[in-house]
């Protein structure tokens, strides 16, 4: 899925990870959140970083999404989080709730297909 040759790419998961940051913290674009990721430990931690490792370049971050979105990797880790959420009964089988899987769709599907 990725090159051997140029920039260090973004492993999968810390991609994912990163992309939910943005659309919880309404980061507008892979470069602001690379730049955010030099300081925010709170995003570090998340991904789990260490303090002295280098953040994201930005150019390689949109190419390795872009690459992630080819593979539909971003639609299975989002049917996967629905389904384990079913599971542990944090969704509502109700008509009109908050928590419905095509809400969830909605909400984090610009994050998956949106500018930079």
């Amino acid at each position: 899925m990725y090159s051997a040759m140029g920039r260090p790419s973004v492993p999968p998961e810390r991609l994912l990870k990163a992309s939910l940051l943005m659309a919880f913290y309404s980061v507008r674009s892979e470069r602001l959140f690379c730049e955010l990721l030099d300081y925010n430990l709170m995003f570090r931690w998340f991904l789990d970083m260490n303090m002295i490792e280098e953040s994201f370049d930005h150019s390689s971050f949109s190419l390795n999404r872009e690459r992630l979105l080819e593979h539909e990797v971003a639609a299975r880790f989002l049917a996967a989080v629905v389904e384990q959420a079913r599971a542990t009964g944090l969704m509502s089988d109700d008509l009109g709730s908050a928590q419905e899987p095509s809400l969830l769709q909605d909400l984090l599907c610009p994050l998956f297909h949106g500018s930079t």
